[in-house]
């Protein structure tokens, strides 16, 4: 079973939804988790400093765990939990603009779905791929020119690298 999202999670966000959102909050340290909106299956942790939000792309690997995308020559830690990687960067000093210091945690309870991929239908995944009923040739995909980009070739202008101390 998989592992319980934190309640710092806040899943579909918009970047100007998220930046009001700690704004309001208002604390050096504030921050939060939420889905990417350029990266499919990625997600962003946003920390707010003096008026600014730091966003730091936040990725799973094939196994499970979690990194933060790092700056090129930066060695990358790889947590087992989302939880994990919160308590690293607690603490001072780990890479980031400010250390994280306040959860912002979400309102409501969020109903978590497993990310489907585009063209494929819940239950679809690429371990258990669609079946064709019996006489039905399979459906050649069409390449989608509107498809995100994956994160090696997504521009990463509005995204912050973790930086050596």
């Amino acid at each position: 079973m998989a592992a319980a999202l934190p309640v710092c999670y806040h899943g579909a966000m918009s970047r100007k939804e998220c930046e009001d959102l700690l704004g309001k909050k208002n604390k050096d340290g504030a921050y939060l988790i939420r889905d990417s909106e350029t990266i499919h299956g990625a997600m962003c942790l946003c920390v707010y400093k003096k008026r600014v939000v730091y966003t730091y792309r936040l990725l799973q690997t094939h196994n499970g765990q979690y990194t933060l995308m790092a700056a090129g020559g930066v060695e990358e830690t790889f947590f087992k939990n989302l939880e994990d990687l919160i308590r690293h960067y607690k603490r001072k000093n780990q890479g980031l603009a400010m250390h994280l210091r306040h959860s912002v945690k979400r309102k409501t309870a969020l109903l978590i779905k497993p990310p489907n991929p585009p063209g494929n239908s819940p239950g679809n995944s690429p371990r258990n791929p669609p079946r064709n009923p019996p006489g039905n040739p399979p459906e050649e995909e069409e390449e989608d020119p509107f498809e995100e980009p994956d994160y090696e070739n997504a521009p990463n202008s509005e995204y912050v690298e973790v930086l050596p101390d």
